[in-house]
């Protein structure tokens, strides 16, 4: 749409149904999950000469803390239900006394002053640059035992949305615009409700929305933009009864948007099925115009909660032309049937809107 000329009004009126644009206030604070359900993860300081500040603890807004340890790198794993840290500091390194959680800190933030300070995060073979907020690193209970939750706590109106990375920054302005105001709205829908799974308001990846951190701000020729976008859109707000609106997006849709009754069960009045032509396009959509994937028997069982498979029946299509429910029958006769979407979701495949090619004992 925006390749056609359209506005970001036009373009978000023309997906969610019945709303308004208003600005709201952005000023909120978000925890945001950067690391989740982590046996080990390991915080540095990325500028030289700058160190990281350890606080035994969790630390809100205060200023001034009792610092545990200063750092060039911190190191923590999980030990029964609590974290243990390692610290080194130039050549040395020393383990501090275990703890439930800590806080860490760094410089040229809201809550420490000095020079800019960037840290790498990094845990499961992947490095996450930050320049803002503080980072909180907690035991909490998991399926598995007690694990970590690392959440980088930022202020929703720029560390936050300058670090969201849902769109190229090369698309159109448009698009841009459109996107910067979604996801704030999205962020705003779920500020303040606190998630102990997570220990988060939000997780920084698809689950919610993708959090990049600062690689997003300065991409190269493009990281200026999207910064500019969400700047120049600074408060402007999805809503409906002027209240912001859970602003779900996809990358591509298979041609139609979905109700959320049939993506999640419940229903919500902004939601609604309209043509979505760019999906269909090869150009712009190389990926998921067709696709194909294969699915182990043991993930189809798993799906279903049964010991194994021997065929899988549609049973109904939805209006967007997802399937509605699918069936899976046992060697021994037991049928089970589940809606599109968590089949979707329990076997990872790009969507719901699919077809049975073969099954295959």
């Amino acid at each position: 749409m925006a390749l056609a000329g359209q506005s970001f009004e036009q373009i978000i009126k023309y997906f969610y149904k019945d709303v308004e644009i208003e600005q709201k206030d952005e000023s909120k604070i978000l925890r945001v999950n950067i690391g989740h359900l982590l046996s080990n993860a390991k915080i540095s300081s990325a500028t030289k000469g700058s160190q990281l500040q350890i606080i035994q603890g969790e630390a809100g807004n205060e200023s001034v803390l009792p610092v545990s340890s200063l750092a060039d790198s911190i190191s923590f794993s999980i030990i029964g239900s609590t974290v243990s840290p390692r610290v080194t500091l130039g050549k040395t390194t020393q383990v501090l006394t275990r703890s439930r959680v800590f806080t860490v800190r760094w410089a040229g933030t809201r809550y420490l002053e000095g020079p800019d300070t960037l840290v790498s995060v990094s845990h499961s073979g992947v490095t996450q640059k930050l320049r803002y907020g503080q980072i909180q690193v907690k035991a909490i209970k998991s399926p598995s035992g007690y694990r970590i939750a690392m959440t980088n706590s930022v202020r929703l109106a720029d560390e936050y949305l300058w670090g969201i990375s849902e769109m190229p920054s090369f698309w159109p302005i448009a698009a841009l615009e459109a996107q910067a105001i979604a996801s704030r709205t999205y962020a705003l829908s779920k500020a303040g409700v606190y998630r102990s799974a997570c220990d988060c308001d939000l997780y920084g990846s698809i689950s919610d929305q993708t959090f990049l951190g600062y690689a997003k701000e300065i991409e190269k020729k493009f990281g200026v933009v999207w910064k500019d976008v969400v700047t120049r859109t600074a408060g402007l707000t999805i809503t409906q009864s002027g209240l912001p609106i859970t602003a779900y997006f996809s990358s591509s849709s298979g041609g139609k948007t979905e109700l959320s009754i049939n993506a999640w069960g419940s229903a919500r009045a902004y939601t609604q099925i309209v043509d979505d032509p760019g999906s269909l396009d090869l150009t712009i959509n190389p990926r998921f115009v067709t696709w194909n994937r294969e699915v182990p028997q043991s993930v189809i069982a798993a799906a279903f909660v049964l010991p194994d498979v021997v065929s899988l029946e549609i049973l109904g299509m939805n209006e967007s032309g997802t399937v509605a429910q699918i069936q899976a029958t046992s060697s021994t006769g037991v049928k089970v049937a589940l809606r599109g979407e968590t089949f979707r979701s329990r076997t990872k495949i790009p969507s719901a809107w699919f077809s049975l090619v073969s099954v295959q004992n």
